[in-house]
Order: structure tokens, then sequence, then C-alpha cells
């Protein structure tokens, strides 16, 4: 095996991150999910134009925290059986959830398919920053100079957990058999949502991004996925003088330091060539992980689509 061109894979296997962890870390999601369990989301729903004989397609939205409106689409087998299972899906940075028939074979297998638009990016979720709609990129330094409990990428995380019970409440799904995933941004928010949602029974997390920001400033690949940052520095922070503060507020939003609340069993996919979400940033989260776990690797491919990976996915959430 070719060596990565970030640690070597023996080194990856213990890496054990680079982003500071908040002392309060912990004191800090607990008290975000007591926010959320006294939450109303006020779910709604409409029926969307497009519709097949065995899928029964609605728009769906909820209020998110801090004012948020999130919007996710919702498949439904037509004739459901009772106890069925249901996956959350979760898009790449500054995305949306795509078109209804890419989420057709999960209703065939069975499944209730919920897939939503991050607040602000792509689709049709906002965040109440003060006017309704997009604001599309920027968004993991959203809030960086207030309090931790205002930024952006902190209700994201609770969407993802919101959103998870929602469909979990689903008539005929079965609240054991809800799973998550998505790739890039998609897969740390599924490693959110894992470690939010400790009900989620299993988790396909390809290439994950929001992991370990330090690691990433260091290796000199804040470009772009990660490109606000050195933005953000460069505008506010030019000499570094608040380097600790910054990353270490980060932290709060770096889903390694999430991964040990996982329950769920973990799928996580790695390109040894992803330069816009290096391999050593994912096993930071990964090797966190102390829950059933298997990882998947792809040498000789960076951040782009990997062969047969879609098919493991499937067959993976399908054993559930």
């Amino acid at each position: 095996m070719p060596l990565t061109f970030d640690l070597p894979l023996e080194k990856l296997a213990s890496y054990a991150g680079t982003n500071p962890r908040p002392e309060d870390f912990d004191e800090f999601w607990d008290r975000s999910l007591a926010e959320l369990d006294e939450h109303d989301a006020k779910p709604e729903f409409q029926l969307a134009e497009f519709q097949t004989p065995f899928a029964r397609c609605r728009h769906m939205t909820f209020r998110g925290t801090r004012g948020g409106r999130v919007y996710a689409k919702l498949l439904e087998p037509v004739r459901p059986a009772p106890g069925h299972p249901a996956v959350v899906q979760f898009h790449g940075y500054s995305g949306n959830s795509g078109d209804w028939c890419g989420k057709l074979g999960w209703v065939a297998q069975g499944f209730t398919v919920a897939s939503m638009d991050v607040r602000g990016q792509g689709g049709r979720s906002w965040d109440a920053g003060g006017q309704a709609g997009t604001s599309f990129y920027g968004h993991f330094i959203r809030g960086l100079d207030g309090p931790p409990e205002e930024m952006l990428f902190r209700q994201v995380f609770l969407d993802t957990a919101l959103l998870a019970r929602l469909v979990m409440d689903l008539p005929d799904v079965d609240p054991r058999r809800v799973a998550c995933a998505g790739a890039s941004q998609g897969g740390g928010l599924a490693l959110a949502c894992a470690a939010l949602e400790p009900r989620v029974a299993r988790c396909a997390a390809t290439y994950p991004f929001l992991s370990d920001y330090q690691r990433v400033w260091k290796m000199d690949l804040d470009v772009g996925a990660y490109k606000e940052l050195r933005d953000y520095f460069r505008l506010f922070d030019p000499t570094h003088a608040r380097e600790t503060e910054v990353f270490t507020k980060l932290g709060y939003i770096d889903v390694q330091h999430l991964a040990p609340r996982i329950r769920a069993e973990v799928l996580m996919t790695t390109s040894l060539r992803d330069t816009t979400c290096p391999p050593s940033t994912q096993y930071a989260a990964y090797n966190k992980i102390t829950a059933k776990k298997t990882m998947v690797l792809y040498p000789d491919f960076g951040h782009e689509g990997l062969p047969g990976h879609e098919d493991r996915v499937f067959q993976f959430l399908s054993a559930m």
C-alpha cells in the first residue's frame, strides 16, 4: 500500500488529533441536548409534486434551535411495514438534499428516508441570522466571535439530532432501526448525529469534514472546504494572537471530540489521497469511537466518487 501524503498508515491508526478540546466540552453538549429536550420542533408536512407508486414523497419542515427553519425531503413506503427502518441523510458543504429519485432505492428496500438541507446552504433551510434565505458559505466560522452557544454549527449539529428524533417518532418506523449517513460535510454531520442521538443504530460516514481544524491549518490545507479558516485569520487575527482561543472554540464543533459519545455501529470510508479532508483528521475521529466500527480505505483516491462505495453503504445499513 502506498504511503499517504499525510501520516504513514501505522501512525494514522494511533493518531489522537491536534485541535484542542474545550475543558467544558461535555457540559456544553449536555446543556445543548437539555435545550433540545425542551424544544418544540413543530414539524409540518406537505405532499411533493414528485410521487411514485411505491413511495410517498413529502416536504418536511421544522423549527431548529435559535430560530432556524430546517427542511428535509421525506420519502416513505406507500405500504409501510410496521417497525420498518429509516435512514437520515446529510449532504456535502454548500450543497443540498438532491433529487427525489436518488433516494428511491432505499424506499424500495423498505426504508423511510429523510434527507436534510443544512440551514443557509444550497437548499431550502435557512438560519435566522437577520434575514430569511441562504448565506451559502462561511458557516463553520459563523459565530466564532461570540459565545459558543451561538455558533452556527452548534445549531446544525442539533438539527441533525432533532431530525433523527422526528424520524424515530414517525408512525411505523422502529426507533431502534434508524441510521444516518453522509459524505464530506455529510459524513461529519452523520458522526455528530450519531453522537447526539444515542439511539441511532448505524452510521455511515464517508471522508468526514468538520474534524481536527488545527491539523488542517498545520498541514497548510486550509483551502477549499477549509478556506474560511484561513480567511478568518487573515481578516480578524492576522498575527494569530488569538490562535489558541480560536482553535479551542472550534473544538466545540469538532466531531473528533463528539466521537466518544457514539453508540451506533460505524462504517467509515477514507481516501488516503484526500487533500480536502486529510486522512489524519478523519482518523482523529475514528480512533475515538469506542463502539463497533469498520474502516474502509481507498489508497489511490481523493475527495471524489469511490467505486463500490454506495453499494457497500447500502448493504451495511440494510443489515440493521
